[in-house]
């Protein structure tokens, strides 16, 4: 039996030192090998009935104009991703990044009080320090309970500042700090308080380029409102871009009652609407075709989406709702400039909800996925905290191609209709 026990004794003899050093050696070989991806490592998928060889990070967008304008103006597309070595992991990415995110100073903007034409009322949060009075103007749309504070949109809205880019972050209603006006709250397939903020923004600054973004359910709101806009012959926005969207709100939804951690994620959201609510029940507008009790009961998002959103908004079921609110097949409706961040491994919206086919189809719209990232996170380097962010090089290079060769791009695009 020696044969079995010597190679025992052997392991058992190691010092502590050398066993972390051998698997911290595994672990960093797996890292370089299977983590950090870059363009000539490939991953062969299906996508319908056609075989797509996909290079992570990849660019999936129809050849054309547009393709060829985010080559030359987004070097980051040519470059590796190197997501955190000691958090790659989609929840870990998600949860840190907000962490991290914390650590950016409160933003200092001058607040805008949108009266609406139902009576309501939003507030719009500007950032213009430093900026020329003809800078370009980029509205944001937080994600599902967000606001011009949530760490995501700090960040987006600093390094735009940097670039001397002005920014206008639209708090949806009963957010940001504002009361509610009316019975009438926000959803992701409604977005008539987005076209009444374009439509204030660009008659307070005639002839100033205006774009947008989207991150989460922002994207939705701004898919939506962009895929409506598709028999208009001058849109209202020069581009958009979204940034972890949820594009099947279905696939969305039945990822995020996976036990154990996305079951975990799911009620953490869902607590956010309660405090909304809890917010905003003593303006005493939150009647409707509801039961409150049966609101508070809630422990999904889903389950919150059948008890109130679907309801206060008219819509038959859940599902109705949800079928509105999925942009992923309205791509084609869209015909304005938009690039779109999905991480493959995105815990609220798995890959196979990204809808590659049809932006492959698409001289509008171009989709970048990682191969890691979580939902909003896209997290890089050993210390995140102290570089510029992925998605902020990536949202400074988009726009700053947009607002120097936008106006060149649109038109090349239209003359290829």
């Amino acid at each position: 039996m020696n044969w079995i026990t010597s190679p025992l004794d052997f392991l058992f003899n190691l010092s502590e030192w050398y066993v972390s050093a051998i698997i911290g050696t595994g672990f960093f070989t797996y890292y370089l090998l299977q983590v950090v991806k870059q363009p000539g490592r490939h991953d062969v998928i299906l996508c319908g009935s056609k075989l797509f060889v996909n290079i992570f990070p990849i660019l999936v967008c129809s050849d054309g104009k547009f393709k060829d304008f985010l080559s030359l103006h987004l070097p980051i597309l040519q470059e590796k991703y190197w997501p955190t070595l000691w958090c790659f992991e989609s929840r870990l990415q998600t949860a840190f990044a907000n962490v991290l995110r914390s650590l950016y100073p409160k933003v200092e903007y001058w607040r805008e009080t949108l009266k609406l034409s139902d009576g309501g009322q939003l507030a719009l949060d500007w950032l213009e320090e430093g900026c020329p009075t003809n800078a370009p103007i980029i509205i944001i749309l937080p994600g599902l309970t967000g606001d011009s504070q949530s760490q995501y949109i700090r960040c987006l809205a600093l390094s735009a500042n940097r670039m001397k880019l002005r920014i206008v972050v639209l708090n949806y209603r009963g957010l940001g700090g504002m009361s509610l006006k009316t019975p009438r709250t926000y959803n992701a397939a409604n977005f008539e308080d987005l076209s009444e903020a374009v439509r204030h923004v660009k008659i307070l600054n005639p002839g100033i380029p205006v774009a947008a973004v989207g991150i989460s359910m922002g994207g939705l709101v701004l898919g939506n409102y962009l895929a409506s806009q598709q028999t208009l012959s001058e849109k209202t926005l020069v581009a958009a871009m979204v940034i972890s969207t949820p594009w099947n709100v279905f696939k969305a939804m039945d990822s995020l009652e996976k036990p154990v951690l996305n079951l975990m994620l799911n009620r953490y959201l869902t607590s956010g609407f309660f405090s909304f609510i809890n917010r905003v029940k003593h303006d005493d507008m939150l009647q409707g075709p509801w039961c409150m009790e049966d609101i508070l009961k809630c422990k999904t998002v889903r389950e919150f989406d059948s008890s109130y959103t679907a309801k206060q908004f008219g819509y038959k079921d859940v599902s109705d709702y949800y079928a509105n609110a999925s942009i992923h097949d309205k791509l084609h409706k869209i015909e304005v400039p938009m690039l779109c961040l999905s991480a493959r491994d995105d815990p609220i919206q798995p890959y196979e909800g990204i809808p590659v086919e049809e932006a492959s189809k698409s001289k509008y719209v171009a989709i970048v996925i990682t191969q890691y990232g979580g939902h909003i996170g896209f997290l890089e380097g050993l210390f995140p905290a102290r570089r510029d962010e992925y998605i902020c090089r990536l949202f400074t290079q988009y726009f700053n191609g947009i607002f120097t060769s936008g106006s060149e791009l649109l038109a090349a695009i239209s003359k290829s209709d």
